[in-house]
């Protein structure tokens, strides 16, 4: 009979994601960031001294208040709508209209069933319709939904559904390779494997569209 620490275990290693929007309350932005800094640097004090660690230690004292701020204002900043990058569009004046891809961007983002972290990369691409993104806006694009506990599998839709609006058509795919360390430094322990997980919209879900689209980034990523 498996117990309930067991049963919370399986629900957290089930990567299934039914859902593109992360689960946050109606009142996530209730109170400011200041004051979930100082309620999160009281959490991660008692979780420290729980522990048996030594507060007064310098090496320690500063923790609570370091993993707070960086907590709200850092890895945990892309639930914050405020900080969502404006995805500046132009027209598609060169009538370029092959596809464009922008590969081996950083994902640096936090497994939400045990807040370890996920590292690797993404690799996104789309045909322009008549309107073009700036580079760097796709790869803000990808930070923005990183940044925030997550499935891979939801920040892989979140990205293909954010470029979908922002240049008005369905033709964008995305390809995240990563590292998961809830996977490769506790449970099984296996430092060499990734997840690679894909969302493909428009002309990309027809076969030789999505093979050039895999031709070009090969996943011969490395972290």
């Amino acid at each position: 009979m498996i117990n309930n620490e067991e049963f919370q275990d399986e629900i957290g290693n089930n990567h299934v994601s039914t859902n593109a929007k992360n689960p946050l309350r109606d009142d996530a932005f209730a109170i400011a960031d200041d004051e979930k800094i100082e309620r999160i640097k009281k959490d991660v004090e008692n979780i420290l001294t729980t522990l048996g660690m030594d507060l007064t230690d310098d090496s320690l004292k500063g923790t609570p208040n370091r993993v707070a701020k960086m907590f709200v204002k850092e890895i945990f900043g892309g639930l914050n709508p405020a900080r969502k990058p404006k995805a500046s569009t132009f027209d598609n004046n060169y009538k370029y209209g092959e596809m464009l891809v922008e590969k081996n961007i950083t994902v640096y983002s936090t497994c939400e069933h045990h807040l370890l972290p996920i590292i690797g990369r993404a690799h996104v691409a789309y045909i322009s319709n008549g309107t073009v993104i700036g580079l760097s806006k796709m790869n803000r694009i990808v930070e923005y939904y990183a940044k925030r506990p997550q499935v891979q599998e939801r920040l892989t839709m979140q990205i293909v559904q954010e470029l979908q609006i922002a240049l008005g058509t369905d033709d964008v795919a995305c390809v995240i390779d990563a590292k998961h360390l809830c996977v490769n430094s506790r449970g099984i322990g296996d430092i060499e494997s990734s997840t690679v997980t894909s969302e493909f919209g428009g002309k990309f879900k027809e076969a030789q569209t999505r093979r050039e689209f895999l031709d070009y980034i090969k996943l011969e990523t490395k972290f």
